[in-house]
Parts: C-alpha cells; structure tokens; sequence
C-alpha cells in the first residue's frame, strides 16, 4: 500500500511516496525549502506543493520537529511559536484536502529505522536513536517498543542545550572539524548515557551519510550504530503512522 510520506525539518521539507509494508520509496523524492520562519501556513502550503507534484490525494502521513500529541503540537523549539497548540492534523487536511496524521519527526524516524533498518537485527533492551541534523532529535524504545516523544536533543549539557553546541547545524555554523564537532557530541552522549543507560544508540539524520567521519572519534558503553536508512528513515515512519494511526 502507498501512502504520501512527508518529513519537515529545520532545512527542508522533503516528500515521497512509501511502500509501507516494505519500508521503500516508490519513486525518487521532492526536497522544497522550508519557508523562512517555518509558520504554519507557509508550511502547510509546502506540503500542498508535494502532493500536488505527486498528484497524491489518499493518506499524508507527516514527520514534525516537536513534540506532537494526537495531532496538536505542543512545543516549538525550532519552529515559530505560533505551532503551539495547534491542531496540525486539521491544518494539513484542510489544506491537502486529505487524511493527514502528524507525528514527531525523530520518533517516525526511529520507528522506521527499528522495523525495517539496523534495529531489525537488534536484541531486546533499550535503544536510542539520535537524528543529527539541523537540531538533534530522540525516539527512545524499550524492547522495541516506542517511548514517544522524548526530547533528549535538549538536555542541558554544561549549561547549554545539548543541540545547540552538538548538532550538525552547530558543526557547520561554528565551522568545526569533525573531530572537533565530535569532541563536543561526546560530552553529550556523556551525559545521555548516565541519564537512560542505553544498551545501543544509532545515529541517524543527515549525518548518518558519513559515518566515518566521526565514529572513530566516539566511545561509549552502549554500542554507537549507524542509521541504515538514513534521510529517508523520516519519511517512511510518517507512512507507516498514518496507515497505523487511519486503521485504529
């Protein structure tokens, strides 16, 4: 079964059509900017863009940067404050004119990546994945079971929150070496594993492409993993939500 898989990030606003039952894209991808600010109109009128390209008008399922609770946003760390409280599912269906359902953004992607990822080989425990991109995200999972909406991107490590000094943004803003940037999310991984104790942490996000660039620099007592679906990992949990959360 297809269903329009859309993930909004700080960045771009990425949308492909998703063979749910094998975790695939059917078809290339459409990356469109996110608009300046990230307002809930803009956006919305963005993933209009996408499925009018694809020409979709069936199920939208839709990865958000926030915390999301059955629809309604409830934080807006990296979005306009505007998000808060507002019922996204509404916003897109109106705008779509379709079934929408949003979930945040790092969970559809740890959900995606544990069922048809590097997770499927993982024995019971408890599993982190982090998506390094333009902040950090977390989706946390108890002997594969989701804990949601965890928002261990903004624990505060030395003062700081973690994402603003360790994420991928970070590196490049502050024009880090890797192994600069790494010494910093380091720290933070310090303070993540004395917090929740992992027995493995994967990390996903756009810097999952490049894998060798930082893990050698890494250490720690939970085994560090990269993300095997990468950017795509956001776009195939979305899919995978809707189908679940249209069903029940």
């Amino acid at each position: 079964m297809a269903v329009l898989g859309i993930d909004f990030g700080g960045s771009g606003i990425k949308g492909a059509l998703i063979d749910v039952e094998k975790g695939q894209l059917l078809g290339e991808r459409l990356r469109l900017p996110t608009p300046e600010g990230g307002k809930p109109q803009e956006v919305a009128q963005v993933m209009k863009q996408l499925a009018e390209h694809f020409q979709w008008h069936g199920l939208v399922g839709c990865g958000f940067p926030a915390v999301v609770l059955h629809g309604v946003v409830q934080s807006a760390a990296n979005i306009d404050s505007s998000w808060v409280g507002m019922d996204a599912n509404t916003l897109f269906r109106n705008q779509l004119d379709a079934e929408v359902h949003t979930v945040n953004d790092a969970d559809a992607a740890g959900v995606a990546e544990m069922r048809f990822g590097v997770g499927r080989e993982l024995p019971r425990g408890v599993v982190v994945m982090l998506t390094v991109g333009t902040g950090i995200g977390s989706a946390l999972f108890v002997d594969g079971h989701l804990v949601p909406n965890t928002e261990f991107g903004h624990l505060i490590v030395d003062g700081k929150d973690a994402e603003r000094r360790a994420s991928d943004a970070a590196r490049k803003r502050k024009q880090l070496s890797w192994e600069e940037w790494a010494k910093r999310f380091q720290r933070y991984l310090d303070v993540l594993n004395a917090l929740i104790w992992p027995d493995v942490i994967i990390i996903g996000g756009g810097i999952s492409k490049e894998p060798e660039r930082f893990l050698p620099y890494l250490k720690s007592r939970a085994k560090i993993i990269p993300a095997q679906l990468q950017n795509q990992a956001g776009m195939i949990g979305a899919a995978m939500f809707a189908l679940e959360s249209a069903q029940q």
